[in-house]
Order: C-alpha cells, then sequence, then structure tokens
C-alpha cells in the first residue's frame, strides 16, 4: 500500500474544513468506515483464517486489553487508555515492521493488525460512550457493534465452509480496495478534525507521559518472556517491543465521532504520532547498532 495514501486522505479531510458540507462528508466517512470497510476486513481475514494466526491474534488482543486497563487505571480516562491500546498497525505500523524487520514478519503483522483491530473497534463503544453502562448493557452493546457483529458472522461463514465454496481471488482483490478505503476515510475524518485542532505543548507532554508508560511495559512484556520456554515468541522480541512504540490509530477519531460526534482524540492522536515517529527512530538506530 503507498504511503501516499493516507497523506493524500488527510490532505482531502483538511481540505473539507473550507467547504459548506465538511460535516456531512465527516459523518459520511466515518459511517462508512465503521459499518463497511472495518466489518468487511474482519469478515474476510476470518474467511482466510490461517493455522497459527489465531495464537497471534489473542496475543495483540489481550495485550491491547492490559494495556487499557493500566492506562484507565493511571489516567482515569478511557478514551485516553484506547489511544494507548489501539494502536496504528495498518498503514503506519505494518509498513515501518517491514523496513526495520524484513518481509519474514508480514503474516505475524496481519495477525496482529486483526486482533488489534477487533479490540479497538470492540473497546471503542465503551471508551466513547457517553453513559454509564453496567457489565450486562456493556455486553449487549458491544454484541451490537459493526465489529462484533462481523466477527460473529465471519465466523459463522468460515465453519460452514463458505471459503471452500466460493472464488476468493475476486473478493481478494475487492478487499485489497478495500483497505484504500479504510486508509482514506480514516484519514480523512482526523483531517478533518485535525483542521479544527492545535496541537499544544500540554498534548505533547500528555503524549510522552503516555509512550513512557508503554515503553516500561513494554520492557517487562519482553523480559518476561524471554524467560518462558515460547520460542516463537522469544524470536520477536524486538518485533513485541516496536508494537509499543507505535502512535494512535488514525481510525479512534472516526470511530469517536460514529459512536460520540465528538473530536478530542485528534489532540492525542496528532501528539502521539509526533511522539511515536521520534521513539521508532531512536528504536531503529539502537537496533542497528546492537545488531
Amino acid at each position: 500500500m503507498s504511503a501516499w495514501l493516507p497523506i493524500l486522505g488527510f490532505v482531502v479531510g483538511w481540505s473539507m474544513n473550507y467547504s459548506s458540507w465538511a460535516e456531512r462528508f465527516k459523518q459520511g466517512c466515518a459511517t462508512t468506515l465503521a459499518w463497511f470497510f472495518i466489518p468487511f476486513i474482519i469478515i474476510y481475514q476470518m474467511l482466510n483464517y490461517q493455522a497459527g494466526s489465531l495464537m497471534f491474534m489473542l496475543v495483540s488482543f489481550f495485550t491491547a486489553v492490559m494495556v487499557y486497563a493500566v492506562f484507565s487505571l493511571i489516567f482515569k480516562d478511557t478514551l485516553i487508555a484506547l489511544c494507548a491500546s489501539y494502536v496504528n498497525i495498518g498503514w503506519l505500523g505494518f509498513p515501518l515492521a517491514l523496513l526495520i524487520f524484513g518481509q519474514d514478519v508480514s503474516a505475524m503483522m496481519i495477525a496482529l493488525y486483526i486482533g488489534s483491530s477487533i479490540f479497538g473497534n470492540i473497546y471503542a463503544v465503551r471508551a466513547v460512550s457517553t453513559e454509564k453502562l453496567n457489565i450486562l448493557a456493556t455486553l449487549n452493546k458491544l454484541r451490537r457493534t459493526p465489529a462484533m457483529m462481523a466477527l460473529m458472522l465471519g465466523v459463522f461463514l468460515h465453519e460452514l465452509g463458505i471459503q471452500h465454496r466460493v472464488q476468493l481471488s475476486y473478493i481478494t482483490e475487492f478487499e485489497s480496495w478495500v483497505k484504500v478505503g479504510m486508509v482514506l476515510t480514516g484519514m480523512a475524518v482526523l483531517g478533518t478534525w485535525l483542521g479544527q485542532t492545535k496541537v499544544t505543548w500540554h498534548d505533547l507532554k500528555t503524549s510522552i507521559s503516555m509512550m513512557s508508560i508503554k515503553l516500561v511495559l513494554a520492557s517487562s512484556i519482553c523480559l518476561i518472556i524471554s524467560w518462558t520456554s515460547f520460542a516463537v515468541f522469544k524470536a520477536h522480541l524486538t518485533l513485541w517491543f516496536f508494537l509499543f512504540c507505535l502512535p494512535p490509530a488514525a481510525n479512534i477519531v472516526a470511530l469517536e465521532t460514529h459512536y460520540q460526534g465528538t473530536g478530542k482524540s485528534a489532540h492525542y492522536i496528532a501528539a502521539g504520532t509526533i511522539t511515536s515517529l521520534i521513539t521508532i527512530m531512536l528504536f531503529a538506530i539502537v537496533l542497528q547498532v546492537l545488531n
């Protein structure tokens, strides 16, 4: 996927602030992303499930849950917790991982991306909900999210063996275009919000604090993994650490727009992206020196 796509989406979204129908454009992109692009990717990946992928999906999902819980306790803010735990693997993490680690991590990154995406789109309901929900109400609301419905449908279709009865090559080609649409709409919504958002020093200090905590968590987890007998995890310690360096997913502001109609997360995403890029640059330099 071209690195120019997110830039194009961002510029289009930013430009929309000068038009009279910016709000309709923003809502349209957010709705399309939440109800079509993301659910399609989830269903497609469930139909193309490969042995071993579930393990990495689960690791990605539960690692994000752990980070979400830690940040919820520290900051008492579920939106900050979502920005810390739902990271930009799609258009930023994946190409940077290939650049730093090589093509061998492709399959692993795809599985991690799925787990992270499912987590982010499910937990977005809890993070951006305007009312307090009890456990049953929360589960009921999560059950009705586009991501959860897509996950259940994908599992159902996979169990029926639909992937063996239809020609997936056409769907695969369409899926590549869906990914393009997902990047463009997500970045367009972000650009629309950032056109009205000023990144302050306070935002940068918050993102630096968040990154510092994530790096402590990453170091602790990698240390624990190094003591275990899980060879497949030990072989990718630097990749696990790299995942904690990634910025908040650009889709968060689109999901916040869809579910709540606000764009507070745009501040965290913008400042977090700046902090993350500096962190990843330092990480790559250290890794190069050690190697």
